[in-house]
């Protein structure tokens, strides 16, 4: 069997980094990420090759050239969905902008680099994972763009898991509640509240869920994941 490959958009965030460092156990990893600092510590990981991008611009700019050394890949066995933005906004704060920021990283941008790797996925017979929220199911005012979102992800993940199953290619959702990260540092601190790590769910645990997930054994797929902090916030004095 030739060489297990996986990519993993958003490689140099919180939860990006844990899940390259777990997947490169078994997979070449193409880390795809802008902090060129942390891309070079990636690299000095044993089977990660580090990509250099500001994904935006690179799959939905006007003159966008792709992701480099993504086009030649005859095969992806493994392809995560890390990247994304979430500021406070309500639907009165919101600008126009605000709203295609997060839509165009948090949903368009998976959804077209998940078409450019489609014969990769399926010569494969691969498995997708998008990294969703709590945030992607009820009401969360206040938080009201990245929570519409990760809404419209998973309605693009459930739908892409029925059209790509007869090719072999499996799609899930892997959902965590609030995690030990600098997105989530920055929404606390925006909202001038404490910030305790001690209270979230640590990344490496998102790392192990996608682990379970790439896992599952030949004839089944795990769809969704929920990953939750062992005591809730709203049960917190």
């Amino acid at each position: 069997m030739s060489e297990a490959v996986a990519v993993v958009t958003g490689a140099t965030g919180g939860m990006g980094v844990e899940i390259v460092r777990d997947l490169a156990r078994d997979h070449r990893v193409y880390a795809l990420g802008r902090n060129a600092g942390v891309l070079a510590q990636l690299e000095g990981i044993d089977n990660v090759v580090a990509v250099e991008t500001d994904i935006v611009s690179d799959l939905l700019g006007d003159n966008g050239a792709g992701i480099p050394q993504l086009p030649d890949l005859r095969r992806v066995d493994v392809l995560v969905h890390a990247a994304a933005i979430a500021h406070n906004r309500s639907v009165e704060s919101a600008t126009v902008r605000d709203w295609h920021d997060h839509l165009d990283l948090n949903v368009v941008v998976p959804a077209e680099l998940t078409r450019q790797l489609l014969p990769a996925l399926r010569a494969a017979q691969g498995q997708i994972v998008f990294i969703n929220s709590g945030a992607g199911t009820g009401a969360h005012p206040g938080n009201t763009i990245y929570s519409a979102s990760k809404h419209a992800l998973r309605g693009l993940a459930d739908a892409l898991r029925r059209e790509e199953s007869v090719a072999g290619v499996r799609v899930s959702t892997v959902s965590p509640g609030p995690t030990d990260t600098p997105m989530l540092r920055g929404l606390v601190e925006d909202k001038g509240g404490e910030y305790r790590p001690e209270w979230y769910i640590e990344p490496v645990e998102v790392a192990r869920a996608i682990r379970f997930v790439v896992d599952a054994g030949e004839t089944t797929q795990i769809t969704n994941v929920d990953v939750r902090p062992r005591v809730e916030l709203a049960d917190r004095n």
